[in-house]
């Protein structure tokens, strides 16, 4: 799915903030909106090859988005709305779960929003997407900080098959060749305990692989889920 239009490489060199970036283009250093909020300290290191993408929106401070990172010779995608365009396209495609009536994106459910709501003739599905863009020893990692937030939704999804629904939790890793997929215990182990007792109670836990471009991101295939935890970072 491609993404970005207007697409240039340069140069990390500094993050001031948690939403802003200082990109070395040609020589140039321009301020450029970080479209993760997240820590991504193993990403984010001065001298690292980047690929930013001019905004459309002339009002903005910022001229462009830092959206790509080169990892050692792995292209990663770390722009925070991309996991959910993506699979929105993997669902329509479906690859994921067939013969889909009914998709509504950003669905309330008791105190809680989901990132996807679907129908088919006989299930009725809550979906939640988690990106992903932490790696250690080509392994895939979720969370990369700590999140009640993460821990609310398992939770939530859970009294969701107490009311007769399916439940899913999606963790679109945002890079290939990855080994298998497994919670970050040494950042949040709350979180890895949540997502284990979730699957215990029918939460159904898949990951999914990307082919990442510049450009781009795509879903390409299925992951091994580890949930006895990985190497850390």
């Amino acid at each position: 799915m491609k993404l970005y239009n207007t697409i240039q490489g340069g140069i990390f060199h500094a993050r001031p903030n948690r939403f802003i970036a200082e990109v070395d283009v040609g020589g140039q250093l321009e301020l450029c909106h970080v479209k993760n909020t997240g820590r991504c300290k193993e990403l984010l290191i001065p001298g690292t090859r980047v690929y930013i993408n001019r905004s459309d929106k002339i009002e903005r401070v910022t001229k462009y988005d830092l959206v790509v990172v080169w990892k050692g010779e792995r292209l990663v995608n770390m722009d925070s709305q991309a996991p959910n365009k993506v699979f929105l396209e993997y669902l329509q495609s479906g690859k994921y779960i067939k013969d889909i009536t009914h998709i509504k994106p950003e669905a309330k459910y008791g105190d809680s929003r989901y990132d996807f709501y679907i129908e088919t003739a006989k299930r009725k599905i809550f979906i939640e997407v988690k990106g992903v863009t932490l790696e250690a020893d080509n392994i895939a990692m979720f969370p990369d900080a700590p999140t009640q937030r993460g821990i609310k939704h398992l939770q939530g999804l859970t009294c969701c098959i107490s009311d007769g629904f399916e439940s899913h939790v999606v963790f679109v890793i945002k890079m290939n060749g990855i080994k298998h997929f497994s919670p970050n215990y040494a950042t949040h182990p709350e979180f890895g305990t949540a997502l284990v007792a979730a699957e215990k109670a029918g939460v159904k836990i898949s990951a999914v692989d990307c082919i990442v471009t510049p450009d781009s991101l795509t879903i390409r295939n299925p992951v091994h889920i580890n949930m006895g935890g990985a190497a850390t970072c």
